[in-house]
């Protein structure tokens, strides 16, 4: 899911459940960092709905995290969230980052925290935007990006995968996707062999869970763009947070009713905080950097201390009623759970003989532990979750609106999905594109990738090329739409 911290969504659970580490009340940020003269802000939960989209570069992180450009101070303080909101000069943004929803606004959640686990240390891997948070749940490492991507990276990013390891193994993989596949961003999975295992969620995951034939490993990914027909539901502001609980219960549902549940985990966590407050001090100590790659100018971050925590939860009749995974228990005694330990979880889980990806997954906290709690699968586990009956947002999506920074890079990865990033309009492709524009060329760009994929596969191309497409924005005839492919 998309930009929410663990406070903003799940810290008033602490209400009910003392054992989570959640909001007090008595929280709070100056509006001035370093002047403890200046008013406080203290957290809330009136939360509803968030129109502006809180501050989330590495700047701004920066600024939330320490308070100041300083990065030195060891706890982090936590204190520069009100500060940075106000910089941005946008009306209510201070109050916005540090509330919170009630539990009973976010329903979904706190019925998955009572019935299964929550993790409650679980931070991003990264202090930074979006994508390079992405890129560490699928190869523990951002190959030196702390923005989201720039231009020059979008002909994919040439690190090794979580699916390259399984795929070594003889495990399948499989990606549910529903707008564009923002794990394309990666070259290896444009190769030709896996255009099979990107599927269309509304057409395949519920047939694949109901006939159980689901991967070993799956992956599922959000609505990006906010449609009137198909509304965004990844929960990144300004989208419906009503829509994203949905979602998760719509796919809960979908796999508790398939013959696989017994044999099955679902991990369900966010990308980054978004801009949102969060109590829990950034670890800043003992973050290997994964593979020795120091970020661009200006801020040559060194990748070698971790973002703000986020919502994660652990659900499979494997795991306890209200189970909460606090800090991990090694490999090393600074090991924490971030987005690393998702790849790390899976080596052990499967006893993959592949490596690490990189040194962070290898110091990544991992949970196949909790699996191991009990001799026999659950089988109280519920197989509806409650109804989500109050939209939080009193309107429907504006497909006029101009497109998120993140939209932007996945318009940008579309352009190189159907061949237009060839044409003189890239870079500034999708600066211009609104957000009903936006959704129609990325799923136009995607089908035509993946089919001329597959056309290739059966005309007996090397399975290990990459599609390579022709602009689309241009006259083509029928062959061109079958694109054409480059070694790799």
């Amino acid at each position: 899911m998309e930009n929410r911290s663990f406070d903003h969504v799940l810290g008033w659970l602490k209400k009910t459940r003392p054992d989570i580490d959640g909001l007090t009340g008595s929280e709070f940020n100056h509006v001035n960092a370093s002047d403890p003269a200046s008013p406080k802000h203290y957290v809330t939960d009136n939360a509803i709905f968030v129109d502006s989209d809180p501050g989330h570069s590495i700047q701004a992180i920066r600024e939330q995290i320490f308070g100041s450009n300083d990065s030195t101070a060891n706890p982090a303080p936590m204190n520069g969230f009100v500060q940075q909101a106000e910089s941005m000069g946008v009306e209510g943004m201070s109050r916005t980052v540090m509330s919170g929803f009630k539990p009973e606004f976010v329903p979904v959640y706190t019925e998955l925290a009572n019935e299964f686990a929550v993790f409650d240390r679980w931070f991003a891997s990264v202090p930074a935007s979006t994508q390079p948070n992405r890129f560490y749940v699928h190869s523990a490492t951002s190959h030196g990006a702390s923005s989201n991507v720039r231009k020059d990276l979008i002909h994919g990013f040439p690190q090794k995968t979580i699916f390259d390891s399984l795929e070594e193994n003889d495990l399948s993989f499989g990606i549910y996707y529903q707008n564009i596949p923002a794990t394309l961003f990666f070259k290896s999975l444009r190769k030709l062999k896996n255009t099979v295992k990107f599927h269309n969620y509304a057409v395949k995951f519920k047939l694949h869970a109901k006939l159980g034939k689901l991967p070993n490993y799956a992956v599922i990914e959000q609505r990006y763009f906010d449609v009137d027909l198909f509304p965004a539901n990844d929960d990144h502001p300004s989208h419906d947070v009503a829509l994203g609980q949905k979602f998760v219960k719509e796919v809960y549902e979908t796999l508790r009713a398939s013959p696989q549940w017994k044999e099955m985990a679902l991990l369900i966590t966010y990308d980054e905080h978004g801009g949102f407050f969060d109590h829990v001090p950034t670890p800043v100590e003992g973050v290997p950097n994964p593979d020795g790659i120091i970020g661009p100018d200006p801020y040559y971050f060194a990748f070698d201390r971790l973002g703000v925590r986020v919502p994660s939860f652990l659900i499979s009749p494997w795991v306890d009623k209200r189970t909460v995974i606090h800090e991990p228990n090694g490999p090393t005694p600074t090991s924490q759970f971030e987005h690393s330990s998702i790849p790390a979880t899976v080596k052990k889980l499967f006893n993959l003989k592949s490596n690490f990806l990189t040194k962070r997954d290898a110091w990544a906290g991992t949970f196949e532990s909790v699996f191991k709690l009990r001799k026999t699968p659950r089988d109280d586990c519920p197989e509806k979750l409650p109804e989500v009956t109050k939209t939080l947002r009193g309107r429907g999506p504006r497909e006029d609106a101009v497109l998120s920074e993140f939209q932007v890079e996945l318009i940008q990865l579309a352009s190189q999905l159907n061949g237009d990033h060839v044409l003189n309009a890239y870079p500034d492709i999708g600066k211009s594109m609104t957000v009903g524009q936006a959704n129609r060329y990325a799923e136009d760009a995607v089908q035509r990738f993946l089919e001329a994929g597959r056309a290739a596969l059966r005309a007996g191309a090397n399975e290990s090329a990459i599609v390579t497409m022709r602009p689309a924005l241009t006259t083509r005839t029928v062959t061109e739409d079958v694109g054409y492919l480059e070694a790799y």
